[in-house]
């Protein structure tokens, strides 16, 4: 028999933890999010639903996108025991510059329309932290002003082949002139692909007040009165445009690319060379050879050939076949820092995100994209005590396998 008694006024005190909320609704908002699928969650009901889906869709049916997210879910870590861990190094070097984790702020495209702040919240954030951020040709805010906002980061910019050459090399001089260290040069897009989303949504840039978004303003004010109060959309790239993503892609971007291209951007940049969309060893090699200081294994994000191979998947044919002549890095459905160990562990130098603080943007502005790196950066710390690591180049291919 259990005996029952009346608890004493001290008890309950014991029990209760009051805890003082922050101040602000953003700050009480981005105190919820544990982790990236979190801020996930909190951005759906921070945008139009437009917006959000261009952020969180793929091409085509998706399954790229969820091939992507599947290859880390068959992740399996071999952790060794019985090591100190008590303090733990998640720094690396990447283009020879010591990068306070393996992992880098991607590019993204018409950053602004997910929060107002924009692309300047993301340098600032990659400023603080110490890690690169790369500036997308379809960003938001021009490639002055963000190293205006974030002087002091390492600054990459990104940027697509223009059928408009005259145009292109404009915008490397730019670079050169605004101090970008390096320049990212993305190889998949030599059309748009299907984004679905966007079609079913009817997303322009900048977006249409049609019916259906005036309905879906009505449930998101705020984002619809920072959109018209603020600085209209500049594009680090062109000055306006009145038609879809994948109108303008058509419309811009050079389908004729080739490798020559390659050789021909290396001979007039004089930073660190990076090709990004590379799934192939034999593409790869190639890129090197043409002078790429460091690839990309991506399939970018789904976002372009559905059913494309996944980079998880191809990571160490690529590694292999590049050896030590160039860095290789991964992105693609990275949504937790212990994605950025696996991959890691399988050889990649860094891992570049856009979705996970992009999430984290619609949250909270740049609050939001420091709660998401800070997500980010405890989970790799945590993933390598576990482990039994100390430092990133103790992780090798030992520590992780890919289940069948």
């Amino acid at each position: 028999m259990v005996q029952r008694r009346l608890p004493r006024p001290s008890e309950f005190a014991e029990l209760i933890r009051l805890r003082r909320p922050p101040g602000n609704s953003t700050d009480r908002r981005l105190a919820r999010a544990a982790t990236v699928g979190d801020l996930r969650d909190i951005a759906a009901r921070q945008v139009p639903r437009a917006v959000f889906d261009y952020t969180d869709g793929a091409a085509g049916a998706e399954i790229s996108l969820r091939r992507s997210r599947a290859a880390f879910e068959r992740v399996e870590f071999s952790p060794s025991v019985l090591r100190d861990v008590s303090t733990v190094d998640p720094s690396t070097t990447v283009l020879g510059f010591r990068s306070a984790l393996p992992l880098a702020l991607a590019p993204t495209g018409f950053t602004r329309l997910m929060h107002t702040e924009g692309e300047a919240a993301v340098g600032r954030v990659a400023e603080r932290v110490g890690v690169p951020y790369a500036l997308s040709t379809m960003g938001t805010t021009s490639l002055e002003a963000l190293a205006a906002a974030a002087p002091g980061a390492r600054r990459w910019f990104q940027l697509y082949l223009w059928r408009d050459r005259d145009a292109s090399a404009a915008l490397v001089e730019r670079a050169r002139a605004a101090g970008y260290e390096a320049l990212v040069l993305t190889v998949d897009t030599p059309v748009a692909g299907p984004r679905l989303r966007d079609v079913r949504n009817g997303f322009t840039i900048p977006p249409a007040l049609s019916l259906r978004t005036m309905a879906n303003a009505a449930v998101h004010p705020r984002w619809w009165v920072d959109l018209l109060t603020t600085p209209p959309l500049e594009f680090a790239s062109l000055r306006s445009w009145g038609g879809t993503v994948a109108e303008l892609v058509d419309r811009v971007f050079e389908p004729a690319a080739t490798v020559a291209d390659v050789r021909a951007l290396r001979a007039a940049w004089p930073g660190s060379l990076i090709v990004k969309g590379v799934l192939r060893a034999d593409d790869a090699r190639a890129v090197v050879d043409a002078g790429a200081d460091a690839v990309v294994v991506s399939n970018h994000g789904g976002r372009q050939l559905d059913r494309s191979l996944t980079p998880l998947e191809q990571l160490p044919a690529v590694v292999a076949a590049i050896g030590d002549r160039a860095e290789v890095y991964l992105d693609g459905g990275i949504l937790d820092g212990a994605d950025v160990v696996a991959a890691v562990a399988l050889g990649a130098r860094a891992c570049l995100v856009g979705r996970a603080y992009l999430y984290g943007l619609m949250a909270g502005g740049e609050r939001g994209v420091q709660r998401a790196v800070d997500i980010l950066a405890g989970e790799v710390a945590r993933t390598m005590q576990l482990l039994g690591v100390v430092s990133v180049d103790e992780l090798t291919p030992d520590h992780v396998r890919l289940r069948v």
